[in-house]
This record gives structure tokens, C-alpha cells and sequence, in this order.
């Protein structure tokens, strides 16, 4: 079965204090869900259209996991505390078997 990741770009950091409330409650919930960060750090090096922001990738046990995760009470408790601190691309892609 093929891994789940969620694949985080921030865009901007708009409000640093609510992103770092919203961060501990996220590792909560993610955790609960079976999630394991791999990587949470700033870009070393952006190609193209890149951006040299934050990084956040986070490995499930498979698509399934990643999904009801995110759509679980939760993680959607978690956005809400988020709210409008950051521009971000949010992604959840399959992995390679």
C-alpha cells in the first residue's frame, strides 16, 4: 500500500504567533492520525517558480490516513486557529509503492 503525505509550502508568514499556536495543536492532531514529520524546515535552494519559505512534509500509512486526517474534527479544529496567518500551499499526494 502506498503511503499518504501532506506536502506544506508557506508562502508568507503573516502572523508568527498564531502560526506557532496553530503548529502545536496540528502536531497533536496529526499525531493522533497516525502522521510522522519527515521534514519542517526552510528551503535550502527554490528552482523555477519556487519560494525559499517554510517546508512542512508529514508521511501516513497510506492516502486514506493522510485524507481523513485532514478531514477529521481534529485537524479542522487546528485551521481554525490558523485561520489567516499564513498564505500556504496545502497538498496531499500518494507515494510511490
Amino acid at each position: 500500500m502506498a503511503k499518504g503525505y501532506w506536502v506544506v509550502s508557506y508562502r508568507k508568514v503573516l502572523k508568527p504567533d498564531q502560526l506557532a499556536e496553530y503548529s502545536k495543536l496540528a502536531a497533536l492532531a496529526i499525531a493522533d492520525g497516525g502522521g510522522r514529520l519527515l521534514v519542517r524546515d526552510t528551503a535550502k535552494l527554490a528552482h523555477g517558480a519556487g519560494i525559499a519559505e517554510r517546508t512542512v512534509v508529514t508521511e501516513f500509512d497510506s492516502i486514506e490516513q493522510a485524507i481523513a486526517t485532514f478531514e477529521g474534527d481534529a485537524y479542522q479544529a487546528t485551521l481554525k486557529v490558523l485561520g489567516d496567518a499564513v498564505e500556504r500551499d496545502f497538498r496531499i499526494v500518494e507515494g510511490s509503492e
